[in-house]
């Protein structure tokens, strides 16, 4: 593998950070559409038609994948939001500036990009709190005790499948707008370093 020595720390440090989120990402959405068309519940014969359905893996290994790599995401993005946190400061107080005077100093594409890091922003809180709570709280489908702390759990557990799927589809979008820049940092850090350097190295 040759990484390009041109490209800032910065934004190898981004990428490689980008990078481990877009993976966990991906492994915790797979997962969490598992559960949503595979629900538990139910009895061989019985109301459910997928019980006892497995695919490529057992049930409960589903859960660890869904839970470490939803744990991985809100690790990740404790680290990815400091590194931008100066955008989203400058972002917050255009958007108010603009909201709140005649001042019109967004474009409608900034706009949209705003609006989108918006709803990643809120679904991933809700996702992230609601699946903190069914972590650590004791119950379940099955059980008698369900400590509610503000909702039951039955309303927890449907905030997270639905604050998920609104992260999924924001995330997505979010994706999708900065793709051009995917697509030019990646080739920028593999492609083979100009031969000019290596001789410069190799002398070096």
């Amino acid at each position: 593998m040759i990484i390009n020595n041109n490209v800032s720390k910065q934004t190898k440090d981004n990428w490689l950070i980008d990078s481990f989120l877009a993976v966990s990402a991906v492994l915790a959405s797979i997962s969490g559409i598992y559960f949503l068309f595979f629900p538990v519940g139910g009895y061989q014969g019985g109301r459910n038609p997928y019980f006892g359905v497995h695919i490529l893996f057992e049930r409960h290994t589903w859960g660890d994948i869904h839970t470490w790599t939803g744990v991985l995401m809100i690790a990740i993005l404790l680290v990815h939001i400091p590194l931008h946190w100066h955008w989203v400061v400058n972002m917050t107080r255009r958007t108010l500036r603009e909201l709140f005077s005649r001042d019109r100093n967004l474009n409608p594409r900034s706009r949209f990009n705003v609006f989108i890091n918006l709803m990643v922003g809120i679904s991933f809180i809700l996702t992230a709190l609601s699946g903190i709570y069914l972590l650590f709280v004791p119950g379940g489908p099955q059980s008698a005790v369900n400590p509610a702390y503000l909702f039951g759990r039955t309303t927890w557990d449907l905030i997270h499948t639905w604050a998920g799927a609104a992260l999924v589809v924001a995330g997505l979008v979010h994706f999708a707008i900065h793709w051009k820049w995917v697509v030019k940092v990646t080739r920028k850090i593999f492609m083979p370093a100009p031969r000019h350097a290596a001789e410069e190295q190799v002398a070096l």
